[in-house]
This record gives structure tokens, C-alpha cells and sequence, in this order.
């Protein structure tokens, strides 16, 4: 059983950054693939940012590209999500994802996950 579990999120200004965290208890870490997803009230949850785990495969939402980098340490088996120029349109609860066997994809659709973490909360005030 993989568990996720998200951390980083807080309160910013419009143009400030965070850096949110996704801890992952994978073994066989290099057949996994990561991605962040995000829900904001009232709206379905959406892909943000994906990565295979040897980070030779990325994949970026149009709405982040050039914003928001996903980044994985192997070493300690964190998934990160570097956001900066961050606007309100970008508050959202945060969600951590991993598959299993993605033959080295960084799949961008939610039916494709199998593990989920349970959010973390990022708001941007105007």
C-alpha cells in the first residue's frame, strides 16, 4: 500500500511562491509516476504537473507551464511542486498522486492514479 502525504501549502500574495511536498512510501520507486492535481470549491479536480520518476518524462497543464515545476528526490522519496508567480485562480486544494508500472509516462488524467494523498490547502490572496 503507497501512502501520500502532502505538505507546503499555506496563504500567499499573487506573485509570491511556495514549494509544496509530497512524501511517498514506494519501494520499486523508478516504476512509479508522480503527479499533482488540484480542486478548487465547486470545480472538478485537475491536472496540474506529472513526472516519471527518473524525471525523463514531464508533462505541465497549460494554465502552470513556465510557473510551476514538479521535481522528485529520489534519495529521500519527496515529489515536489515548485510554484511561483502564483495568482488566485491557483487556490486550490492540493492533491499528491502516484501509478504504479507507468512505463516511464507522466500520465496527466485522474483515472490513471491509483494512490492519492489527501490535499493540502494553497490560497492566493489578491
Amino acid at each position: 500500500q503507497v501512502q501520500l502525504v502532502e505538505s507546503g501549502g499555506g496563504l500567499v500574495q499573487a506573485g509570491g511562491s511556495l514549494r509544496l511536498s509530497c512524501a511517498a512510501s514506494v519501494r520499486t520507486s523508478s516504476s512509479y509516476a508522480m503527479g499533482w492535481f488540484r480542486q478548487a470549491p465547486g470545480k472538478e479536480r485537475e491536472f496540474v504537473a506529472s513526472s516519471s520518476w527518473s524525471g525523463g518524462s514531464t508533462n505541465y497543464a497549460d494554465s502552470v507551464k513556465g510557473r510551476f515545476t514538479i521535481s522528485i528526490d529520489n534519495a529521500t522519496k519527496k515529489v515536489y511542486l515548485q510554484m511561483n508567480s502564483l495568482e488566485p485562480e491557483d487556490t486550490a486544494v492540493y492533491f499528491c498522486a502516484a501509478v504504479e508500472n507507468s512505463n516511464w509516462r507522466a500520465p496527466s488524467q485522474t483515472n490513471e492514479y491509483a494512490y492519492w494523498g489527501r490535499g493540502t490547502q494553497v490560497t492566493v490572496s489578491s
